[in-house]
């Protein structure tokens, strides 16, 4: 996240829209390193989030808690974000998110969980840099694939990570 601010509009602008744009690849980042406090630390206090069709989850605390609850029995998982709008606007952006994700579970480490979705965000500016302020995941398609042909296996396996 930038450190300094430009006093140029148009410079500012720009790195608003990179810092924003950063703040969202974190997110995902740090759910993909299992970094609960990471995650924490771009949530803002009064973040409301809602994943799909589950119920609301009310507080950056209470959400980061929440993710954290929901991969605690993920093996990998690896998140790919397309950011396709940034709007600024002072202290406030928003920001149009397009989401596909893959999970591999401890209970069934054979078949890679599939999400395809949309995240719709609010984020707001705050001393520490952008924090996100709401967020709306809705899920477009799911699936769970298995490797029947073996080709994971046949060009070496997961590896040292996986």
């Amino acid at each position: 996240m930038s450190a300094t601010v430009s006093a140029d509009p148009a410079v500012r602008a720009l790195q608003d829209r990179a810092d924003v744009t950063d703040t969202l690849y974190r997110y995902a980042s740090t759910i993909d390193r299992f970094d609960v406090a990471g995650l924490r630390r771009l949530l803002a206090d009064e973040l409301v989030a809602q994943y799909g069709n589950a119920d609301p989850v009310t507080g950056g605390e209470a959400v980061a808690e929440w993710i954290g609850a929901a991969i605690a029995e993920v093996v990998w998982q690896h998140h790919f974000l397309s950011v396709y709008h940034v709007d600024v606007e002072g202290d406030r952006a928003t920001a149009l998110v397009y989401h596909t994700s893959h999970q591999v579970f401890e209970a069934d480490p054979d078949a890679a969980k599939l999400l395809v979705g949309r995240y719709d965000v609010e984020l707001r500016r705050e001393v520490d840099g952008w924090k996100i302020g709401r967020l709306r995941l809705d899920l477009l398609w799911g699936e769970a694939r298995v490797d029947v042909a073996g080709y994971l296996a046949s060009v070496g396996g997961r590896g040292p990570g996986g």
